[in-house]
């Protein structure tokens, strides 16, 4: 028995399973948005932008942020943000301007292009919606049920990061 791996009584040993079997599906599940979002983009003839440019610009809004907020707002995870926002203004779907207050800062928004692409990104999704509600995969309580889920888990991961046991 490794050093790092406790022994675990059969309830424990089933919980740690459906634990792990949980990190596989969200981490199937975010590559599979991905490559939702590219197909659809493709079927548009939309080919200069990459599909997780196109969420940051569906999660950036009709919100002006700098680089930090949308990694301290949940927005974006990823380490290239500032290589993405760079392509986002350089390709014309988002505006930039230095911070008055600090040179350093640079805020960000979407143009009229940008707003148009975000709105094909929700058309995308008010369709999955309506197809799951329709098929009866699942309801509004159903999607409440997994976001409240989601969030704690969200929340635990958080605390793990800032060690906070």
């Amino acid at each position: 028995m490794s050093v790092h791996q406790p022994l675990l009584d059969g309830s424990h040993k089933a919980f740690m399973l459906g634990y792990l079997e949980n990190l596989s599906l969200i981490e199937r599940l975010h590559r599979l948005l991905l490559d939702v979002v590219k197909d659809e983009f493709e079927r548009l003839a939309i080919l200069e932008i990459n599909p997780v440019q196109a969420l940051l610009l569906f999660n950036i809004g009709e919100n002006e942020v700098t680089a930090g907020e949308l990694k301290s707002r949940g927005y974006y995870q990823g380490s290239n943000v500032s290589y993405n926002l760079k392509k986002l203004v350089e390709l014309g779907y988002m505006h930039h301007q230095r911070s008055e207050i600090d040179r350093r800062s640079v805020r960000v928004r979407l143009t009229e292009k940008g707003r148009r692409t975000r709105g094909q990104i929700h058309d995308l999704f008010s369709r999955h919606a309506e197809g799951l509600e329709k098929r009866g995969i699942t309801g509004p309580a159903g999607m409440e049920e997994v976001n409240q889920l989601l969030k704690r888990l969200e929340r635990y991961w958080t605390e793990q990061i800032r060690y906070i046991y």
